[in-house]
């Protein structure tokens, strides 16, 4: 039985890092918006409770904005944003011999714990996004690209939040 082929090195991250400052012109060039993740998440959530509730929707004014009357949720570019990020990086992944199943966690922590913490994680943010109109890519790298002071003083906030509470788990990666 022959063995899998090694995966390809990661892009250099100066390069990863203009790149993506060339696809955020992009995105502001083509579509007038920047990059983000919630935008998409709203709308395509509206839209499925659009095919539920449609009387809901079209009386809710949040759900209104985004699908009220004869508007479409599905007509929106972040939808297509993130069903491109998603196709993408799962191109990147087999292409670069990455595309496997797997628990990026430390010697010391379950599969089930990692899991947990992930998902606990990322529902945390998703709320904080909610709640804050817009998610963290969004503030940082379009906010951040214009200019914005609070996109700024939020990316700081966070990259000194991640780096803050890093050492109290640091024993949970080694």
């Amino acid at each position: 039985m022959a063995t899998p082929k090694e995966a390809r090195p990661y892009l250099n991250p100066y390069l990863a890092g203009t790149l993506l400052g060339g696809v955020l012109f992009l995105s502001y060039y083509v579509t007038g918006g920047g990059l983000g993740a919630s935008a998409a998440m709203s709308h395509i959530q509206t839209g499925v409770l659009d095919w539920i509730a449609p009387l809901h929707v079209d009386r809710t004014a949040y759900f209104a904005d985004i699908a009220g009357g004869h508007r479409s949720p599905w007509a929106h570019y972040a939808i297509y944003l993130f069903i491109g990020t998603v196709l993408g990086g799962f191109t990147s992944g087999l292409v670069n011999r990455r595309l496997k199943l797997e628990f990026r966690k430390g010697p010391h922590v379950t599969n089930r714990t990692r899991a947990v913490f992930a998902f606990g994680g990322g529902a945390i943010m998703a709320y904080g996004a909610r709640l804050a109109r817009g998610c963290t890519s969004g503030q940082a790298l379009s906010g951040g690209a214009v200019l914005a002071v609070g996109s700024w003083a939020v990316a700081l906030s966070i990259f000194a939040s991640g780096y803050a509470l890093a050492w109290f788990v640091r024993r949970l990666w080694t």
